[in-house]
């Protein structure tokens, strides 16, 4: 189900002033969700703070696809023939479109909870992109068929894609391995090939994202440093010691939104904090299992 508490935050959208949040509920899978919050509103447990709100349900044309939901992995915001989707993974085995904010099922696949999916792109054609971890893989899928057939690269402990729109190129990230891969041969048959290959100074790659306002920087978490990448250089150009981030991503006005796993929560990944950088804030909902925060904007850089 969604529920839009304001009316839809396009212009807010587009600012990259709102954060979604994949709030995962290890002992009941019904209760996670995927919310978004208003970082200008400072208690983040107060009624105005959230502003939309979305699982899968039979309602929303989710019937036969609740169990693979309950951890939501990852959610992003784009654009598709003129109107806005969302995008989501799950860590059992969701990865599904959405219209948003109607919430409303677009196209959706189980892609296995023993494959554990961590992350999903939409790609100009309308296919899209997921990786997943244990799986070891990042397929593209046929959705603009509105099937679920698909194509595989093998990548160990793939964690992360994000489509390039000006080198035209699907970055993805597994361990220490950084790829930009081409996409060629039609929607209904779509062919992957090797593209630029970047070795990261440290392994367990994690989180894939823009810098937004620039067009040739990403950012890219491990599990002991956070790199912004050139994609133009093909060289990491900035590192930060910053551990165990899960996810990391940042404003227009280049404020960093991050995550990482705070004592106490239900699983060794998970927090109830989101934490801003340059300026410095932290937002705290209590109760939430907090995986990623994603700023919400359709774009891709």
């Amino acid at each position: 189900m969604a529920v839009l508490l304001t009316p839809a935050p396009a212009e807010a959208a587009e600012a990259g002033r709102l954060v979604a949040i994949t709030d995962q509920d290890y002992d009941n899978a019904a209760a996670a969700r995927i919310r978004l919050m208003d970082p200008a509103v400072a208690d983040w447990n107060s009624g105005t703070a959230q502003k939309w709100t979305w699982s899968p349900t039979s309602t929303n044309g989710f019937s036969g696809l609740t169990g693979a939901w309950g951890l939501p992995s990852d959610v992003k915001l784009r654009m598709k023939g003129g109107a806005y989707v969302a995008l989501v993974t799950d860590s059992r085995g969701l990865a599904g479109l959405i219209s948003y904010p109607a919430g409303r099922k677009l196209w959706a696949a189980n892609v296995g909870s023993a494959n554990n999916p961590h992350s999903i792109e939409l790609l100009p054609d309308g296919n899209v992109a997921v990786a997943a971890s244990t799986g070891g893989f990042v397929r593209i899928y046929t959705a603009s068929q509105g099937t679920s057939t698909y194509v595989t690269y093998p990548l160990p402990d793939a964690h992360g894609v994000q489509w390039d729109p000006t080198r035209q190129l699907l970055w993805v990230l597994g361990g220490s391995k950084l790829a930009g891969l081409k996409i060629t041969g039609t929607p209904a048959e779509p062919v992957i090939s090797d593209g630029p290959v970047i070795t990261l100074p440290t392994g367990g790659g994690h989180d894939l994202t823009p810098v937004l306002e620039n067009h040739d920087l990403l950012w890219v978490s491990t599990g002991s440093k956070v790199y912004q990448v050139s994609k133009s250089a093909a060289a990491v150009v900035a590192t930060f010691d910053q551990a165990g981030i899960k996810s990391v991503s940042s404003m227009p006005n280049a404020q960093q939104v991050r995550t990482s796993p705070k004592a106490g929560c239900r699983t060794t990944w998970c927090t109830d904090t989101v934490n801003f950088a340059v300026p410095a804030a932290t937002r705290t909902l209590s109760g939430a299992e907090i995986y990623k925060a994603r700023v919400w904007s359709s774009r891709y850089e």
